[in-house]
């Protein structure tokens, strides 16, 4: 009811918000204090007149001391008023989400001195002067002073964590929650703490309400009374209630480490019956989704290239596809077909595992994706759904390295040697298929004519060969060598190729993929141009 009522009151008051809760809030010290000296009355038989003069001293000290507590208090609070205020940058975010969450401890560490130095000393010497009691009426009116102090410094530092709680759930929309570099009462001091006080201000009251005078001997009696009482009573019942509470919070706490640092195998175990024992049943439920979705996460990495892995789990490619421009490998094995026939099927099957295990990695090095397996082929592209500038350079550095693993290494072994055609041109990527199956894939001329310059290594004797388009996009580190335009099946025109010039000992090692599309950070995934794609499609409708 009270957050509900505080939600409301922050809606309406916006940026005024906290400073209106924390100066409200602090006026609690007013009744602190007139409660305190209530309670010496039971102790000292005070005149009305001197009642309401020491009443009025300590009030008005009081009354200072809150004024320069909201002083010290007030620069705190502006990073949360800016940000209400609709300064929603990531820094400003993180900046007010630190100052709320840190009030509590910032205003308790900072001015709880605030008390002692300006309302009690100055109040306890001038009661003792006014009523005439001996020096040593001090320490009694010190000591219960000290108590309600007490009350109030963790009275203020829970109703400003309720109080906060609105601003720091509209904050926590915007940035991620985190609790780097911000100090707080841990809950175990706080209910080693708070029980054990609360019971002593409660003995005290009841002390003093049966009590029949008797000074500051009464007193200062009754305030180590209700000390032994509360730290023999309630220490082992506070201790009992934050084991209760803190065991299963650090089981919690350890599993989720363990989510963190990527294991799923974990469980918490259910020994309450109540709210905690709820939570713990539900962080399982949890940890059981996150290993399935991990199961089929990793499912899709055995299936699929990891990054379209991503870019289908991410939910957030287009039904439509977007063009882009890419380049395009085509590798396959020379004379398979006969090289197959003299084998049997297992054999057929672990020479091709053995050479896509080490070309399928050639691909991933250099920042590409493998499309599709077409038997004793693949067909990869470079340029989506991760996309790069540099696209024909990878593609290229990947078709090279491919082709001295596989026919001048023979990595995949000494019977196997393939081909590689490289094309680059405007293609159309996205989620192909229907009937509830879908594939990532690129479609369009580029990649037919990737496929035939392939075949074409057959007769030109070349591991290697690229078209004109691809060599227009190359670096000058690339030096190629001319072997004429070439009519290939289906293409009209004649095409001219290339056959890279290669020193096979020194093959440019593969950069990582960070030279891409500028996009903040130099990289731009596809699916973000798909998502500005769908956004304009959508505008244009």
């Amino acid at each position: 009811m009270a957050s509900g009522a505080l939600t409301w009151l922050y809606r309406r008051l916006g940026k005024w918000y906290p400073a209106v809760f924390l100066t409200a809030e602090l006026q609690s010290a007013f009744l602190v204090t007139a409660g305190t000296l209530a309670l010496f009355t039971f102790y000292w038989d005070i005149p009305e007149g001197d009642f309401l003069i020491i009443l009025g001293i300590a009030l008005g000290l009081t009354a200072v001391a809150v004024g320069a507590n909201l002083f010290r208090t007030y620069p705190l609070l502006s990073p949360i008023k800016r940000w209400i205020a609709g300064e929603r940058s990531e820094r400003a975010a993180a900046e007010a989400w630190a100052a709320a969450i840190g009030l509590p401890m910032d205003l308790i560490r900072r001015d709880m001195v605030l008390p002692f130095v300006i309302v009690v000393f100055p109040s306890t010497i001038a009661a003792v002067a006014i009523l005439g009691l001996s020096w040593l009426a001090f320490f009694p009116f010190f000591f219960g002073a000290s108590v309600a102090v007490g009350y109030g410094g963790l009275l203020h530092y829970l109703a400003l964590e309720l109080g906060m709680r609105p601003v720091l759930m509209d904050i926590n929309r915007d940035v991620p929650p985190r609790l780097e570099m911000v100090s707080a009462f841990p809950l175990r001091v706080r209910l080693m703490g708070a029980l054990p006080l609360m019971n002593l201000v409660a003995g005290l009251i009841v002390a003093a309400l049966t009590s029949d005078g008797g000074g500051g001997a009464s007193l200062t009696g009754d305030v180590l009374i209700a000390l032994a009482v509360a730290t023999a009573v309630s220490l082992d019942l506070s201790i009992l209630l934050s084991k209760s509470i803190l065991r299963p919070i650090a089981d919690l706490r350890r599993a989720t480490d363990a989510v963190r640092e990527g294991r799923y195998d974990v469980s918490v175990p259910v020994t309450t019956g109540d709210e905690i024992g709820e939570l713990a049943a539900s962080f399982n439920q949890m940890i059981a989704g996150l290993a399935e979705r991990e199961r089929i996460r990793e499912a899709f990495g055995t299936y699929l290239d990891h990054e379209v892995a991503e870019y289908i789990l991410s939910e957030e490619f287009p039904e439509e596809g977007v063009e882009l421009e890419v380049s395009v490998l085509f590798c396959d094995v020379r004379e398979f077909t006969a090289l197959a026939a003299e084998m049997d099927a297992k054999e057929v099957v672990a020479a091709l595992n053995g050479l896509f295990e080490v070309v399928v990695p050639i691909v991933a090095r250099h920042g590409g994706h493998v499309d599709k397996f077409e038997g004793d082929g693949l067909l990869a592209v470079f340029g989506a759904p991760e996309t790069y500038r540099d696209h024909a350079d990878r593609a290229v550095r990947a078709g090279c390295e491919m082709a001295r693993a596989v026919n001048v290494e023979n990595a995949a072994g000494e019977r196997l040697r393939i081909g590689v055609g490289i094309n680059t041109g405007r293609v159309v990527a996205g989620a192909i298929g229907g009937a509830g199956r879908l594939n990532f894939s690129v479609i369009g001329d580029p990649v037919n004519v990737a496929s035939r310059v392939e075949a074409a290594t057959r007769t030109l004797e070349s591991s290697v060969l690229v078209t004109e388009r691809t060599r227009e996009e190359l670096s000058d580190e690339f030096t190629l060598r001319d072997v004429g335009a070439h009519s290939l099946k289906g293409v009209e025109e004649p095409v001219s190729l290339y056959a890279p010039g290669v020193d096979w000992e020194a093959i440019p090692s593969p950069t990582a993929p960070s030279v891409g599309e500028q996009d903040g950070d130099g990289r731009q995934p596809a699916l973000r141009v798909m998502a500005r794609a769908r956004r304009a499609a959508t505008r244009r409708s």
